[in-house]
């Protein structure tokens, strides 16, 4: 606050307390008057004492017009503490004092009443002063929120001089809250029962012509349920600009400023309504593995690889080493952390995966105790074009990074797998598949060799869905079209997909790696849990598949249209190497629980490590030799369950 603005508070309160004497005087003995040699000292003696008990206390730092409940406590004690000060100050002075003995108390109650609505004062005329006037009527609304979210959202109304909207009623979290009011506001119900409220509205005359969403944790289930209750009226929704995360009384000025230029409403987005509630995770555990260790992420650029290094550096790695291919990709994740984790020592690293001699002296240079690979060519269809590209970048070079790290005393790898390596019909989810092999093989392996003292690397194998929003994804593709006035594309009206959002799977992938890092054994020498002991793919829990023309008809609804009359949704045909359905889990590896939410573990279907590495060694040597029809062949004999997609452009090349 200006040094000005704290000097005109000041004399304001000042003035306030010279009115607040002779009114105290007065209501203690009406009949009894000080004489008029007593004035100079008794009002200078009141200014004095208010002062001494202000200036501790900072009144004169307060905003007027953002006063709250907060605000008037100190402004109560400054008044008890300047009517106790001039009280004694008469008192040690032997100067003329009320006949009352209450004067001290009434002195106080005074200076509160006027220093105190004062401030009220400021804060009520400052409503309604903010942004233009208009005509436009304010169009009524229903929100969905309650608490401190809805108050927030009325009170940034109030400070509007023409409001946009007009709150006609809450929908409130708890039934308990029905039939109170927020700030005049009535709740009518709760979120679960806004189906029952809109049609009582409409049978009212009183449909809201928008639904807001003030609560910022409305997310899932519960708003899929309100949308589609929105839905049924014709209702839009839209969501509220969220408030600051700082104390009640701050928020409530900092959200009222803000909305007082423009109250922006956004729409829905389709990762808020299929993102689901966050599984407890073991964030002690994720400290310990990571805490002081040095770490390499491979495909750092990607959309898992920067959540994992965005994660990790969160977590205090010793340094972090990204790599990448992608000089853009890289340089923006590099310059994010440097800004958002400066404390942490990083190393951006442009290469290839499939350098074996690139890789080999990089490891020899940073030697990482930890090595997170997402690195990866994960489009089905570009794959199937280049399937070559797809075997030496998923199989070949998951092998190279693995060798590099375990050579160099790597204490252990997490392999990012996908749910396309299962019973796989593409080159992409075959590479992956044969990927998974080669690290089950390793793993195995270091698990026996603890077993027996010598140790070794450890290999933790992760495989998920798809995830949302990430680059080559359906949701960037339908928002593209959406912006073009569509139409959308399908595949196929019953194709089906799992789906998470990036935070809750690389949070899920750091927990798999915690459990798949531990030691085989326990300090007291019991073991594991058997559902653990002998290793496996961790799978990530992804609830139920999604139709993806469902999720398209969703989001052309919450873009505010109707489908297929607004938007067309064009169905276009399997693409090459793509299935209807995606799987998690193969026949011969039954899902096990972990006893850690969202995370289920494949019996491992394992092979000898190096019978594995030759074979990826073999299929290899014919891709860079252009051989495509022998790698493809290779490739069948190593992942028996790969059916090849008929109409794949690959399956008929030399």
């Amino acid at each position: 606050m200006a040094p000005q603005r704290i000097l005109l508070n000041l004399g304001l309160d000042l003035a306030l307390a010279a009115l607040a004497l002779p009114a105290a005087l007065w209501l203690a003995a009406p009949g009894a008057w000080p004489p008029a040699g007593w004035w100079p000292g008794g009002l200078a003696g009141s200014l004095l004492a208010f002062a001494a008990a202000a200036l501790p206390l900072r009144l004169p730092r307060q905003y007027w017009r953002y006063v709250g409940l907060p605000d008037l406590l100190p402004v109560l004690g400054a008044s008890l503490a300047a009517a106790l000060i001039f009280w004694a100050g008469l008192l040690l002075l032997g100067a003329w004092r009320p006949p009352n003995i209450a004067f001290p108390v009434l002195h106080a109650g005074v200076l509160a009443a006027l220093a105190g609505g004062a401030r009220l004062i400021g804060r009520l005329q400052s409503a309604h002063r903010a942004g233009p006037v208009s005509d436009v009527p304010p169009q009524p609304v229903l929100l969905a929120g309650g608490g401190d979210s809805a108050d927030l959202f009325i009170r940034a109304l109030i400070a509007q001089r023409a409001p946009g909207y007009r709150v006609e009623g809450i929908l409130a979290p708890r039934a308990r809250q029905r039939g109170r009011r927020i700030l005049g506001v009535p709740i009518l119900g709760t979120v679960d029962q806004a189906g029952t409220v809109l049609d009582e509205l409409r049978a009212e005359g009183r449909l809201p012509a928008l639904l807001v969403l003030a609560d910022p944790g409305l997310a899932g289930g519960a708003l899929e349920a309100l949308l589609d209750a929105a839905d049924r009226h014709g209702v839009p929704v839209r969501r509220a600009p969220r408030p600051t995360a700082l104390d009640p009384a701050t928020a409530r000025a900092q959200f009222a400023r803000k909305a007082g230029r423009k109250l922006d409403l956004r729409p829905v987005s389709i990762e808020e309504l299929l993102d689901r509630p966050q599984v407890p995770l073991d964030r002690e555990g994720m400290a310990r593995l990571v805490q002081g260790r040095r770490v390499l992420v491979t495909g750092a650029g990607g959309t898992i690889g920067s959540e994992l290094a965005r994660q990790i550096a969160a977590l205090g790695p010793a340094n972090l080493t990204l790599l990448d291919h992608g000089e853009f990709a890289l340089y923006e994740i590099d310059l994010e952390l440097s800004e958002s984790h400066p404390g942490v020592p990083r190393r951006p690293v442009l290469a290839d995966v499939r350098d074996e001699a690139r890789l080999r002296r990089l490891m020899e240079e940073i030697r990482p105790e930890l090595v997170f690979h997402a690195a990866a060519l994960k489009h089905v269809p570009m794959v199937e074009n280049d399937p070559l590209e797809g075997l030496l970048t998923n199989a070949l070079g998951t092998r190279l990074i693995a060798d590099a790290a375990r050579a160099n005393g790597c204490r252990a790898m997490v392999f990012i797998s996908t749910d396309k390596a299962v019973n796989p019909t593409s080159v992409m989810g075959a590479s992956k598949r044969l990927a998974e092999m080669y690290c089950q093989a390793l793993d195995m392996q270091a698990r026996q060799g603890m077993a027996s003292g010598s140790g070794g690397m450890r290999c933790v194998t992760v495989r998920f869905g798809n995830v949302l929003g990430s680059t080559g994804s359906v949701v960037p593709l339908f928002r593209r079209q959406l912006e073009r006035g569509g139409p959308l594309t399908v595949t196929h009206p019953d194709m089906r997909r799992y789906f998470m959002t990036v935070r809750e799977a690389v949070g899920l992938v750091l927990q798999a790696s915690v459990i798949g890092a531990e030691d085989f054994y326990s300090k007291d020498g019991a073991d594991q849990p058997p559902e653990l002991r002998e290793g496996g793919i961790f799978v990530l829990d992804m609830g139920k598949p999604v139709k993806i023309v469902d999720l398209a008809r969703r989001m052309i609804r919450l873009a505010g249209l109707q489908p297929d009359e607004d938007v067309e949704i064009r169905f276009t045909g399997l693409r090459p190497g793509e299935k209807l359905f995606e799987e998690l889990f193969h026949g011969q590896e039954p899902p096990r629980p972990t006893g850690f939410p969202g995370l289920l573990v494949a019996t491992p279907r394992t092979a000898d490590a190096a019978l594995v590495g030759r074979a990826i060694d073999e299929v290899s040597s014919a891709a860079r030799g252009g051989q495509a029809r022998l790698a493809l062949a290779g490739l069948a004999r190593l992942v028996p369950e790969f059916e090849h997609a008929p109409n794949t452009p690959a399956a008929g090349r030399a």
